[in-house]
């Protein structure tokens, strides 16, 4: 059976599976830096707190926990996420795909649970922050793994079935950035409104998980996911025939030493991470230095870009929430989305990675604007307007060619390391967000 006689993707409800698990992946994590300021307000010492309730102060005094809230979760986050999606490249051959992505959204869903209780219950800020780094630990670590084995698993899958995953990451991104809008317009402050973020979660997991159980039943998938198998069943088939034929013709019955015989491939053999990684390193590297320019800049520099039209007035409170958190996730969306229409250039084509190069321009392009405080560049892009034409630039081109990338990199081998290839793809995209954290505070001492 060829491609064009297998079952068609009816109602594209394979596309939208893979977008829910995608969405799943992401809005977690998104959803729990959404309510930053939740943690940071439980992070408070109580004493000062209970004054500063009693005399209405000004401002709360900044505690040490606080203070490092931002750094801590940083750590706790990018080291788990690069370790765990590096893990999964080895373990994804041994532990079935069944149980690591079930078993991770479960596990996500249980701790966004027991955080949604933690909000009416009582702790001391030690053991609070202490919880709340070991829960940001939990919770990439098992993203990390569900979301390098999704990508394994849509590679073997058509192309154009990794970019529903990455357009399920971006809006990830696009509902958190409205629920901290929303959050800003209605002015929520007290703990208890935070819980409807983690409610949020919990169901987006359930939603997730549903999707997957439902995933098997539907043939488009049955067809692709068990095809390498049967080719390679069928391959080996013929190959035995023409062993009986070429014996049959020769003297004696015995093979001549000279005789090519292409050697079988082992249908249950593992395939390799490293000789994969030759295959595909080029879209492997590309997507990696995607998201170490991305991060770099994003949020780190351009969060601090000050705006010179909404200073003391209504623009000026929205201004980040907009124009950085909200303009970026819309359009790194569609980006993304874009790869669903069209994929230029292709996979072989030395355009791409020339593409990803160029995106480097955009560090001291944010850098040269508005950002506060500045002590050695100088401000070269002052206007908002500026900023934000950076912006939708710097966004839609992170996502269009950062799924570009993770949709060609396993097509780049054989079917039987499709699996594979999107683990190992998953791998460097990790290591590009823990690199652009890293860089983003030399890019921040240089302003």
């Amino acid at each position: 059976m060829t491609a064009k006689d297998g079952p068609q993707d009816r109602y594209k409800a394979v596309w939208l599976i893979f977008f829910i698990l995608g969405l799943g992946t992401l809005l977690p994590w998104n959803f729990f830096m959404t309510a930053r300021e939740y943690f940071i307000h439980r992070l408070a010492d109580p004493e000062t707190s209970r004054l500063w309730n009693e005399t209405s102060g000004a401002a709360l005094p900044i505690s040490y926990l606080q203070s490092m809230f931002d750094n801590f979760m940083t750590l706790c986050a990018m080291v788990p996420l690069l370790i765990f999606t590096c893990l999964n490249s080895f373990i994804h051959q041994r532990i079935p795909q069944q149980i690591r992505i079930l078993g991770s959204l479960v596990a996500i869903g249980l701790v966004f649970l027991v955080t949604a209780i933690m909000v009416k219950v009582d702790m001391e800020p030690l053991p609070f922050f202490i919880f709340t780094m070991i829960s940001i630990v939990f919770i990439n670590s098992f993203g990390a793994i569900l979301q390098s084995s999704l990508f394994g698993l849509a590679g073997l899958l058509p192309a154009s079935y990794t970019a529903p995953i990455m357009s399920g990451q971006g809006l990830a991104g696009t509902f958190a950035a409205l629920a901290m809008i929303f959050s800003i317009a209605i002015g929520a402050q007290q703990p208890e409104s935070f819980i409807g973020y983690f409610t949020t979660a919990c169901v987006a997991i359930v939603l997730a998980i549903i999707s997957y159980i439902v995933l098997p039943r539907m043939d488009f998938f049955r067809y692709y996911s068990m095809k390498d198998k049967t080719e390679y069943h069928v391959y080996n088939a013929e190959l035995e025939t023409k062993r009986d034929l070429i014996k049959k013709d020769e003297p004696n019955g015995m093979e001549q030493n000279n005789s090519k015989i292409i050697p079988v491939r082992n249908p249950d053999k593992k395939p390799s991470v490293v000789a994969i990684f030759k295959k595909l390193w080029v879209m492997a590297v590309s997507v990696c230095f995607v998201f170490t320019v991305t991060i770099g800049v994003f949020p780190s520099i351009t969060a601090k870009v000050s705006t010179v039209l909404g200073e003391g007035n209504t623009w000026g409170l929205y201004f980040i929430p907009v124009s950085c958190f909200l303009l970026f996730n819309v359009f790194d969306w569609t980006g993304r989305s874009l790869t669903a229409l069209f994929t230029w250039p292709g996979k072989d084509s030395c355009l791409l990675p020339v593409m990803v190069a160029l995106r480097v321009i955009f560090i001291p392009l944010f850098m040269l604007c508005n950002v506060q405080p500045r002590d050695y560049l100088p401000l070269v892009f002052s206007h908002d307007a500026w900023y934000i034409t950076f912006m939708i630039f710097f966004s839609i081109s992170n996502g269009y060619l950062a799924s570009l990338c993770m949709c060609f990199g396993p097509k780049k081998v054989l079917a039987h390391e499709a699996e594979t290839a999107g683990a190992v793809m998953a791998f460097f995209l990790s290591l590009g967000l823990a690199l652009g954290a890293a860089v983003s505070f030399l890019f921040r001492i240089l302003i």
